[in-house]
């Protein structure tokens, strides 16, 4: 049950306002002030699981691997359908060379939020990966077509694997 000062708001203004400052220090790639911003915003709102996933997303930029994958469990734990989180986890999988779970993953954040190109790019390498190269065009497709949309500059790169993709999944002659 959130307490009086939570039902009033003065610490999710407060939390907000660090989470924030916390992705102005991101964008500026001062990651340690953002996971410190972050982690204040927690301590202000701990059941906020936008929060720990954007810490977890921190976490991955330091190299903190294992505090990235208990930040993005427990955004989980707070809201199971946390885009951010399952994007983490999918990120994760993928550096592993774990197709599967970085598909599942990335599947689970495309759902969440459809709109988000990073997801569809992802997913698109990760099919590419398992040799699903005409499901990975698709998806390739979708995300190139999203970053052009907003003026991106991956587009370019999303631009050169659909071109590929194009090659590998198109017939072969025998």
């Amino acid at each position: 049950m959130p307490s009086i000062a939570e039902r009033l708001g003065v610490p999710r203004y407060e939390a907000d306002e660090h989470y924030r400052q916390a992705l102005l220090a991101y964008q500026k790639k001062q990651f340690d002030q953002a996971f410190d911003r972050l982690s204040r915003a927690i301590d202000l709102l701990p059941r906020h699981a936008e929060y720990y996933a954007a810490r977890g997303f921190i976490c991955l930029e330091r190299g903190a691997r294992a505090e990235a994958e208990a930040d993005f469990e427990a955004a989980l734990r707070l809201h199971p359908f946390e885009m951010l989180a399952h994007y983490g986890r999918g990120v994760l999988a993928y550096r592993d060379g774990n197709w599967e779970d970085a598909v599942t993953f990335f599947t689970r954040a495309l759902a969440a939020d459809p709109e988000r190109p990073e997801t569809l790019y992802y997913l698109a390498l990760a099919h590419h990966r398992q040799r699903s190269h005409a499901l990975a065009l698709g998806y390739m497709r979708q995300a190139l077509e999203r970053f052009d949309k907003a003026g991106d500059k991956r587009r370019a790169d999303a631009a050169r694997w659909v071109r590929e993709l194009e090659r590998l999944a198109s017939p072969q002659p025998g």
